[in-house]
């Protein structure tokens, strides 16, 4: 199929632009499935699923969250795991001459 672009008018070619644009949409879906099955076989072939190999081994669950380790005094409601920044009333208590260990739970 040969098509003379010139010959078209402004219309006709941003129609035509719009189909082009669908048309690689779907093959790129299409393509993409394929390329999932293809892996999923070949993951499959050694035994493994596919999760199992992108995840590394490690199970696929959602990480629990961290215990609290901390607690603020003046609000026992206001607790830290450790991880991440530090809680404003954290960084009150150790200016103030806290330890860090008279906080912990």
């Amino acid at each position: 199929m040969t098509l003379n672009l010139a010959e078209m008018s402004r219309k006709d070619l941003l129609q035509l632009k719009t189909d082009v644009s669908e048309a690689l949409k779907t093959a790129e879906q299409r393509e993409r499935l394929e390329a999932l099955k293809a892996a999923e076989q070949a993951a499959a072939e050694f035994g493994f699923s596919l999760e199992e190999i992108a995840n590394g081994g490690r199970s696929i669950g959602k990480r629990s969250k961290a215990a609290p380790k901390y607690r603020n005094p003046a609000n026992p409601e206001e607790t830290w795991t450790g991880r991440g920044r530090k809680p404003h009333w954290i960084h009150t208590a150790l200016t103030s001459g806290a330890d860090i260990s008279d906080l912990e739970i």
